[in-house]
């Protein structure tokens, strides 16, 4: 392992290591610890004391969302060298527990299950998100690459009726691809099919206007 993060989304699903991660000044250190650098380093960068940066570095260090990354001599001193555990992190809805895990059966229950919902496209993101990242995890922890698929596009639409038939055509398009090219995931007597389950998830949703070019 070298002395740069690693280039890779870290899951966040533990609530300790979320808290440690939400304080502004510690997400802010960390980002600087994309570079190795020391606790001295890293409060220069920040215009911190090294006390108080120190102080905040251990906490990273101990939820394990900093690495060693070696050390270097400074006068008469050695100071250990740290580097953010990778490139970018993401919170799990799992953190949250019971709250933050209604995605378990989003297609029946009280959510509403009108698909222009936007409650209903929240929910299936948090359960996707929760389930790639747990299979990203188990993956990595085998030494094997997780087959995914993922495709996006930018669109625009001029009226209700353009986004209805839209949707209609992408819904039929979707379904004459899946019966054609994947098995079922029950077989004719109820029992599990064969092969690995997979998830498709396809969502719309507005661009917020101050991300729009």
């Amino acid at each position: 392992m070298g002395n740069g993060p690693d280039d890779r989304l870290e899951l966040i699903d533990s609530p300790a290591k979320a808290a440690v991660l939400m304080n502004p000044l510690r997400a802010a250190l960390l980002r600087s610890a994309v570079e190795p650098g020391s606790a001295t380093e890293l409060a220069g960068r920040l215009g911190l004391t090294r006390q108080r940066a120190n102080y905040h570095v251990r906490a990273l260090a101990r939820a394990g969302l900093l690495r060693r990354a070696g050390r270097r001599r400074k006068r008469n001193m050695i100071e250990q060298r740290y580097v953010a555990t990778a490139r970018s992190y993401v919170l799990s809805p799992d953190v949250l527990g019971p709250a933050g895990s209604q995605a378990e059966a989003p297609e029946r229950g009280p959510l509403p299950e009108d698909e222009f919902s936007a409650t209903r496209l929240m929910v299936l993101t948090a359960r996707s998100q929760s389930e790639l990242g747990r299979s990203m995890q188990a993956a990595a922890l085998a030494g094997k690459r997780l087959s995914t698929l993922s495709m996006d596009a930018s669109m625009r639409f001029e009226s209700a009726e353009q986004r209805a038939a839209f949707a209609e055509a992408l819904r039929a398009a979707v379904l004459d691809v899946v019966a054609r090219h994947a098995s079922p995931m029950e077989g004719p007597d109820g029992a599990v099919g064969a092969g690995r389950p997979y998830r498709l998830l396809i969502g719309c949703h507005p661009i917020p206007r101050e991300s729009e070019g």
